[in-house]
């Protein structure tokens, strides 16, 4: 499963199916989680480790082929330096034990967001990671750490004023997206949130355009393969009409049902 080419979705009509190719996952609850068994926040930190690594598993056996999980926005900086920074540790024992593990699964390990804030150390033993998965195809893992949607548009911006300074106004709408840190896969196609929130806290403004998201009170840690695959039915019932009318919708299925295009419904019960 190589990387997909960037297909902005208000430009183009994408291909759907029963699965969504590219799952979002905001992954909130862990503090709460913690809170109510009497445990400091720091242990749901842990336990949503083991979250994250049920999705992941998840994810593989369901077929989707791209997953990005936010892990640690921008804005978290202004959480207790306690937390933020075991918080950075977690992050970085999780990339000297898991890389083996994504290897053996055939998962390709992306970092997205600024990294300009974090430790050489830190950043080489990313840069390593993402080494030593990049020739892996089943699926493509992006974490976003020290990520914001805000400062991903902004940095796609200077990113084509540097490619091309002597131009200012001419710009298209593909040429920013080539340029965004997500650039390498599609859009998603199903955003989760957990926790209860719903609100999606400056996490891929641009590539949320037309998603569908999707809200549980689910904390984190205790969110499964069951959680997940009630997310996905959820997401079978969606209409994706990307600004067409519903007639158009059934048309274009017809035809696609026609040419063998489409994928039946997956029931995960």
């Amino acid at each position: 499963m190589a990387d997909t080419p960037f297909v902005s979705s208000t430009r183009e009509i994408p291909d759907v199916s029963g699965v969504p190719r590219h799952v979002a996952i905001i992954m909130d609850g862990n503090g709460r989680w913690a809170r109510k068994r009497f445990m400091p926040r720091v242990a749901g930190h842990r336990r949503g480790v083991e979250s994250v690594r049920n999705v992941i598993r998840t994810c593989m056996e369901r077929g989707v082929t791209h997953l990005t999980l936010f892990a640690f926005s921008s804005e978290n900086w202004r959480r207790p330096a306690e937390e933020v920074s075991f918080l950075l540790q977690l992050f970085r024992r999780s990339l000297l034990r898991e890389v083996e593990r994504l290897t053996v699964n055939g998962i390709r390990l992306r970092i997205i967001g600024d990294l300009s804030r974090f430790e050489p150390s830190l950043v080489a033993l990313i840069r390593e990671a993402e080494r030593r998965t990049c020739t892996n195809e089943r699926m493509t893992l992006s974490i976003a750490v020290n990520y914001g949607g805000r400062w991903d548009i902004m940095q796609a911006v200077h990113g084509m004023l540097k490619k091309h300074p002597e131009r200012r106004d001419d710009f298209t709408e593909n040429e920013l997206s080539a340029e965004l840190a997500l650039n390498y896969g599609p859009e998603p196609d199903l955003f989760i949130r957990t926790g209860g929130e719903q609100r999606v806290s400056n996490f891929l403004l641009w590539q949320l355009a037309y998603t569908e998201l999707y809200f549980t009170d689910t904390l984190w840690p205790d969110f499964d393969e069951v959680a997940l695959d009630r997310a996905i039915q959820w997401y079978q019932t969606r209409e994706r009409r990307f600004g067409r009318t519903s007639e158009q919708l059934s048309t274009s299925r017809r035809s696609s049902v026609q040419e063998g295009r489409t994928l039946p419904p997956v029931d995960h019960a």
